[in-house]
């Protein structure tokens, strides 16, 4: 090893099925490529924070929110859907509209400009004027509910539980033909929900998908596509999203399940790690699956949580990276991300806690999840000089310093190092180090006399609320006279 090697993280989250393969963890922080002339080929930013824009009186989490298309804007806590508008203040003013027959698992709503339909997985459905922000339940006796709904063309579609079924609203309506349904009959498995993307209508059964179109026939207006099936279905209703023209999706077919992907043009890509599919694989129960997206600075994420797990992890199309994002309880102990929901509004991000009623703002420029500390860390990849042990000088990270703290927890710019000299299995106590105060831009975020090993991985970790970003680090090290 040379006297100053630089160390590079090129990859997201990849703590390995056998960890001397990799121990890297990626937490609470996204990759982002620097252009060829950088110093580091890319550099790791904060995810971001949450800022207390409201609440609701509620010791239930929110199950979805949905930005209409005339500029309202709702969302569903528990059993009960309100109607959220913004204050003078700057924060968010809720208005209970009515109440569902669950108040427990994801929701999904959508509107056909002049009404909002809502459904929740039971056979009950809901529906909210635009206009007058009437809400009444569907009493149609050819609504059967559903546990998605989307519009394409003018029409209502979704899937019929519990059946290979799917069904359309009248035309710009609100009410429901008998007639006006058709089964996913590429194969025989259960139709788990349907999503547009693209004037498309794919259905996700349990172990296959197929896609319909609007080809304009008399009788029903939807014709299937001939050709185009995927071999993949969908473990969780939840999991379904559209970005970017492409849908996200957890799966399940024939061979298995709970790998993440993509469609790409009418393919699938499979998109989790190895690493990511033995994790996903390990869960008690993956079919509670949650999810949503959102842009932030050019990059586009896809948000998977694992209520019953205690997970969450972030796909960033942009860069084709994954992410651990956490959140701290009150033993400080890793947790699911707080937000289980949320939408683009009003030229923000809103999502809502998932066990009580606060509805935040996902803040770029939030140093803490409302006042709690966000942990984050970065892993190395393992250090190895053919076998031989190495002594290790001295460690720098490669960090933005002398940005300004946030005034929640003014202070605190510790910075922590650890390692594993047993291939990530066991951890060193951590020693700190310090990110400086504000002005200090060449500050050296150093560790020194690092002891000798012959496989060697480090992490860095920090709760500081500084502004901050880490590029990598250079590593002084020579090879141990044995």
């Amino acid at each position: 090893m040379g006297s100053a090697s630089r160390v590079p993280l090129t990859s997201g989250a990849y703590q390995a099925r056998s960890l001397i393969a990799s121990a890297q963890r990626c937490v609470n922080l996204y990759v982002e490529e620097n252009p060829k002339d950088s110093p580091f080929p890319t550099t790791h930013y904060l995810m971001p924070g949450l800022t207390l824009l409201g609440a609701v009186d509620s010791a239930q989490g929110w199950r979805g929110f949905f930005a209409a298309s005339n500029g309202r804007f709702f969302g569903v806590n528990g059993n009960t859907l309100y109607h959220l508008t913004m204050a003078a203040n700057g924060s968010l003013a809720a208005s209970a509209l009515g109440t569902l027959s669950t108040a427990f698992g994801p929701v999904s709503m959508n509107d056909n400009a002049a009404s909002l339909m809502m459904v929740d997985g039971s056979p009950i459905g809901y529906t909210v004027d635009l206009t007058s922000l009437e809400y009444a339940q569907i009493s149609d006796p050819a609504f059967y509910g559903a546990n998605r709904v989307d519009v394409v063309d003018g029409y209502f579609v979704l899937n019929r539980p519990a059946t290979t079924q799917f069904y359309i609203s009248l035309f710009e309506g609100i009410t429901f033909d008998p007639l006006d349904f058709a089964s996913k009959n590429g194969y025989s498995d259960l139709l788990v929900a349907c999503i547009v993307s693209r004037r498309y209508v794919w259905l996700f059964g349990a172990q296959t998908a197929e896609v319909w179109a609007n080809t304009g026939a008399s009788d029903f207006t939807f014709g299937r596509q001939d050709g185009i099936f995927l071999q993949h279905g969908c473990a969780a209703a939840g999991s379904l999203q559209q970005m970017d023209g492409s849908i996200f999706f957890l799966t399940r077919d024939p061979q298995g399940q709970a790998m993440v992907m993509r469609t790409v043009a009418f393919d699938a890509k499979k998109i989790s790690t190895f690493a990511l599919d033995s994790e996903l694989q390990s869960y008690e129960a993956i079919d509670d699956a949650t999810s949503y997206t959102f842009q932030q600075g050019g990059h586009l994420f896809y948000v998977l949580s694992f209520p019953s797990a205690g997970h969450t992890w972030v796909y960033d199309l942009s860069i084709d990276q994954w992410s651990e994002w956490v959140s701290i309880d009150n033993n400080g102990d890793e947790q699911a991300h707080r937000v289980s929901a949320a939408a683009f509004w009003n030229g923000m991000h809103i999502g809502g806690d998932r066990e009580n009623g606060n509805l935040y703002l996902i803040d770029p420029d939030a140093l803490t999840d409302n006042g709690t500390p966000i942990v984050r860390r970065r892993g190395f990849p393992h250090m190895v000089d053919s076998g031989n042990r190495v002594m290790y000088r001295e460690f720098i990270g490669d960090f933005q310093v002398g940005a300004e703290e946030s005034t929640a927890l003014p202070g605190d710019t510790t910075v922590y190092l650890r390692w594993s000299d047993t291939k990530g299995k066991t951890w060193s106590n951590p020693i700190a180090s310090d990110l400086g105060p504000l002005g200090f831009y060449q500050r050296s975020v150093q560790f020194q006399r690092l002891g000798m090993a012959r496989d060697r991985v480090f992490e860095l970790f920090w709760s500081a609320p500084v502004k901050t970003a880490l590029n990598g680090a250079f590593v002084a090290a020579t090879p141990a006279n044995e």
